[in-house]
């Protein structure tokens, strides 16, 4: 007997992109803190998570496991530190479907004690976000997480700017190590289809043989994160994240929707996520001001770090973009 391919809603034939082992992770909250200090209530944190449930999400990342020593908790909000009370209460302590996630940045998180075991804990998966300098430190928090039972990825943040030499080294020893997901990370939004298809196949030569998976994260300098993540998806990538409206920092990530509507899965459903989006998301956008605008594009084209343009986009004078651009350029040629 034939097994019939699952009817989308669409009713669209023959073009099924899902595979059976590929994740969706929502990184709404993580990422979209990065543009108000992560000073989401835990009312926001809650809508997210019922629609992820709702929508058959497979991971949430709720924040940051950010040392309080290194960070003061009256200038950033709960979600930068995500204790294990604050997600219990934004998940009403009621654990569903959908995996809970934490992003600890190398150097920056006391993982020993703010990272609890598996069995103690809410949480599902510490996603390590590191810098390839501090590749050794980052890998000593992958091993703390995966002694504790908990899932784990690497993410190799602005590998735009990684030298060639310093990447490959980096990856022989990333093989290696516990981790279980290897993150293709355009941190500035810098890249292109050939750039993001140059990467994963080269993360897939040293990690597909010791059964790692690669995840694809983009951002949306250029317009391109949703092009890239299709380009990562269609390679073999098996990890995708997304945000919900592409909340995100500066010019914002890969929208949760697009994926979804891509993916053609039946066991996604679209509606909890545009609920969301109209009743939770799109009207923080005035504020907060996310998503493709000329200074994070500037930012993207320069290859460089979007903190420049975030601080122009909350002042005053946000649409003198020529301005911006031109001290930019300035700045390049000093």
């Amino acid at each position: 007997m034939t097994k019939e391919t699952p009817k989308h809603p669409t009713g669209a034939k023959g073009w099924v992109t899902y595979r059976p082992e590929l994740r969706v992770l929502d990184c709404t909250v993580r990422d979209g803190g990065l543009m108000n200090h992560h000073q989401f209530d835990h009312d926001f944190v809650q809508a997210i998570y019922d629609a992820d449930v709702a929508a058959g999400i497979d991971y949430m990342e709720v924040g940051y496991k950010a040392s309080g020593r290194l960070f003061s908790r009256t200038q950033h909000g709960l979600w930068k530190f995500s204790s294990e009370e604050d997600i219990r209460r934004a998940i009403r302590d009621n654990k569903r479907s959908t995996k809970i996630s934490v992003m600890a940045d190398a150097e920056r998180t006391d993982y020993h004690t703010d990272i609890l075991p598996r069995d103690k804990s809410v949480v599902d998966m510490v996603r390590v976000a590191t810098y390839i300098h501090q590749i050794p430190a980052a890998l000593d928090m992958v091993k703390d997480a995966h002694d504790k039972g908990l899932e784990t990825t690497l993410n190799i943040m602005a590998v735009s700017a990684v030298p060639e030499s310093e990447l490959e080294g980096a990856l022989e020893i990333i093989a290696q190590s516990e981790v279980g997901t290897l993150y293709v990370v355009d941190s500035f939004g810098n890249m292109y289809s050939e750039q993001i298809r140059e990467l994963v196949q080269r993360f897939q030569k040293h990690m597909s043989p010791v059964g790692k998976q690669i995840g694809i994260h983009t951002h949306n300098n250029l317009q391109l994160a949703f092009s890239n993540t299709i380009e990562a998806i269609v390679l073999g990538a098996n990890y995708v994240d997304a945000s919900i409206g592409g909340l995100g920092r500066g010019s914002g990530n890969c929208p949760m929707e697009l994926v979804l509507s891509f993916l053609h899965n039946p066991k996604f459903n679209m509606r909890p996520v545009l609920e969301c989006l109209e009743k939770n998301v799109e009207p923080m956008r005035e504020k907060l001001r996310w998503g493709f605008a000329i200074p994070y594009m500037v930012t993207g084209y320069l290859n460089r770090h979007p903190k420049a343009a975030m601080e122009f986009m909350e002042g005053d004078g946000f649409r003198e973009v020529t301005k911006f651009y031109d001290a930019m350029i300035a700045e390049e040629t000093d």
